[in-house]
C-alpha cells in the first residue's frame, strides 16, 4: 500500500512538472506570436546588444591593455584573433544551428524535440572544445607561424595563445547556451551571464597584466605582472564564469529546454541538422578567420605598425558591428517562431523594423567614429605611425558600416527561416567571397592603401548581393501566405 502511494506521488509530481513546463511554453509561444514585433524585437535585442557590447568591450580591453606593452604585444593579439574566430566558428555553428531549429520547434509546440536538439549541440560543443585544447597546445608554435607571427611577435603570441586554447570548451559551450536561451525568448538570462563575465574581465585584465596599476594617478595597487599571458588568463577565467552562470539557468529549470546527457541523441541526423542549419555561421566565422590570417600576412609586409593598426581597427569595427549583430540576434527568434507558426506577416514586419532601426543606429555611430578616428586610435596606442595608418583604415571601414543592417539582417532572416543555401552564401560574402580577393588584389595595385580599403569594398559588394535575395524571399512569403489562406478557407468550410 505504501509502495502504491509512493508511485502515485511520483506520477503526480511528474504531471505537475509537465503541466508547469507546458504553461511556460504556452506563455512564451503566445508572447512570441502575438506581441507587436517592434516591441518584441526591442525587448529581445536590448539584453542581446548589451551582451554583445560587453563581449566586444572585454575583447577590446585585451587589445587596449596589451597595447600598453608595445606594438609587438598588440600585434600578437591580432595574430591570435583567427584562433578565437575558429573557436567562435564552432560555437556559433552549433549555437545558431540549434537555436534556429529549436525556435521553429517551439513555435510548432514540439518542446521535447527542442530539448534533444539543445542537449546534443551542447555536449558536441564541449567535445569539439576539448579537441581544440589538445591539438592547439600540441602544435601552437607551427600554427602561430602560419598565422603570420614573425620572430618579433612570436613570443608574445605563444604566451597569449596557450591559455586561450584552454578556454575553448567553455567558449564553445557558452555560445550554444547563449543562443539557445535567446531562441527561447530568454535573452535577459544570457545577458546577465555574459555581462557579468565581461565586466569582470575589464577589471581583472590590468591586475593580471601589470605589476602596478595606477588609479586615476591618485594611488596605485599591486598587480600580478603576468604580461600578455595575464590578458589571456583573465579572458579564460571570465569565460568560465559566464559559462557557469549560463548553465545554472538550465540547472535551476529556468529554461523551456532541458539539457541532459539523457537527451543527447545518438542519431547523427540530429547533429547533422544542427550543423547544416548553423553552416552560415561556420562559413561567416571560418572565413573571418581566414580573412584575418591573410590580412595579418599582408599587413606584415608594411611593418609591425601596420599589423598593430589593423588589430586595433578590427576590434573597433567589431565593437560597432556587434550592436547590429545583437539587434539581429534579437530578431532571429521572432522570425523563427513566427515562421514556424505560419505568421508570415509578422516575419515581414520584423525584418523591415530590423533594417530601419539598424540603419539609424549604425549611421549615428559611423559619423562619430569617422570624425574622432585619430583620437580613438591614439587612445589605444600613442604611436605616430599606428595613428596615421589606423585613422585611414578606420575611416574607410566605418563609412560603410551603415550597410551592415542589410547584410546582417538578410543573412539572419534566411538562417532563422531555414533557407540554408541562401544564408550560407550570404554569410560567405563579406569576409570570404569579396574580402579575400580584395585583400589579395588591391594591395598589389595600391600598396598599403589597398589594405586600408579592402573591407569597405567587400561591404559594398555584400550589400548589393543581399538585395536580390530579399526580393526572392518575400515573393516566396507571398506564395506561402496564399497557401495558408486557402487552407484556412477550406478548414472553415469543413
Amino acid at each position: 500500500m505504501i509502495y502504491l502511494e509512493k508511485i502515485f506521488i511520483i506520477v503526480n509530481d511528474k504531471k505537475e512538472k509537465m503541466t508547469t513546463n507546458n504553461k511556460i511554453a504556452d506563455n512564451q509561444y503566445n508572447k512570441m506570436v502575438n506581441t507587436p514585433v517592434s516591441k518584441l524585437i526591442i525587448t529581445l535585442a536590448i539584453p542581446t546588444v548589451i551582451s554583445m557590447l560587453i563581449t566586444s568591450i572585454y575583447n577590446m580591453a585585451d587589445t587596449y591593455f596589451v597595447s600598453k606593452l608595445g606594438k609587438e604585444a598588440s600585434s600578437a593579439v591580432g595574430i591570435v584573433l583567427p584562433i578565437m574566430s575558429i573557436i567562435q566558428a564552432f560555437g556559433f555553428t552549433l549555437g545558431m544551428g540549434s537555436g534556429s531549429l529549436l525556435s521553429i520547434r517551439l513555435g510548432q509546440k514540439r518542446n521535447k524535440e527542442a530539448s534533444i536538439i539543445s542537449s546534443t549541440a551542447f555536449f558536441t560543443a564541449i567535445a569539439i572544445g576539448l579537441l581544440i585544447t589538445i591539438f592547439g597546445n600540441l602544435f601552437s608554435t607551427k600554427l602561430l607561424g602560419y598565422l603570420g607571427a614573425i620572430p618579433e611577435i612570436l613570443p608574445y603570441a605563444e604566451d597569449y595563445a596557450k591559455y586561450i586554447f584552454w578556454g575553448a570548451p567553455f567558449m564553445c559551450a557558452s555560445f550554444v547556451l547563449n543562443n539557445d536561451l535567446r531562441s527561447e525568448g530568454k535573452a535577459f538570462f544570457s545577458m546577465i551571464a555574459l555581462t557579468t563575465g565581461g565586466i569582470l574581465n575589464v577589471f581583472i585584465d590590468p591586475i593580471f597584466i601589470f605589476k602596478e596599476i595606477k588609479i586615476f594617478n591618485l594611488f596605485s595597487i599591486k598587480g600580478l605582472g603576468f604580461g600578455i599571458s595575464g590578458a589571456a588568463i583573465a579572458t579564460v577565467i571570465t569565460q568560465m564564469i559566464s559559462f557557469m552562470l549560463l548553465f545554472s539557468f538550465y540547472l535551476r529549470k529556468k529554461s523551456i529546454c532541458v539539457i541532459s546527457i539523457k537527451n543527447f541523441s545518438k542519431d547523427l541526423s540530429v547533429i547533422g541538422k544542427v550543423v547544416v542549419t548553423g553552416l552560415p555561421s561556420m562559413a561567416r566565422q571560418g572565413l573571418a578567420s581566414i580573412a584575418t590570417i591573410i590580412l595579418n600576412k599582408t599587413a606584415v609586409d608594411y611593418g609591425v605598425a601596420a599589423v598593430a593598426s589593423m588589430t586595433i581597427t578590427t576590434k573597433i569595427v567589431m565593437f560597432i558591428a556587434s550592436i547590429m549583430i545583437g539587434i539581429g540576434q534579437g530578431f532571429s527568434p521572432v522570425s523563427g517562431y513566427n515562421y514556424g507558426a505560419k505568421r508570415y506577416d509578422r516575419v515581414k514586419k520584423a525584418y523591415f523594423f530590423l533594417i530601419q532601426s539598424g540603419f539609424a543606429i549604425m549611421a549615428f555611430l559611423s559619423v562619430i567614429c569617422f570624425v574622432f578616428a585619430p583620437e580613438i586610435i591614439k587612445w589605444f596606442l600613442d604611436d605616430s605611425s599606428v595613428i596615421e595608418i589606423g585613422t585611414k583604415t578606420l575611416r574607410w571601414q566605418i563609412a560603410f558600416v551603415p550597410l551592415h543592417p542589410l547584410i546582417v539582417g538578410t543573412n539572419m532572416l534566411m538562417q532563422s527561416t531555414r533557407n540554408i543555401k541562401q544564408a550560407t552564401f550570404l554569410s560567405m560574402n563579406r569576409q570570404g567571397i569579396y574580402f579575400i580577393p580584395a585583400i589579395l588584389i588591391l594591395p598589389r595595385c595600391f600598396g598599403l592603401f589597398g589594405v586600408e580599403i579592402s573591407q569597405a569594398v567587400a561591404d559594398i559588394l555584400s550589400a548589393l548581393t543581399a538585395i536580390p535575395y530579399i526580393i526572392w524571399f518575400f515573393s516566396k512569403i507571398k506564395k506561402l501566405e496564399s497557401v495558408s489562406e486557402l487552407d484556412t478557407g477550406t478548414t472553415n468550410k469543413n
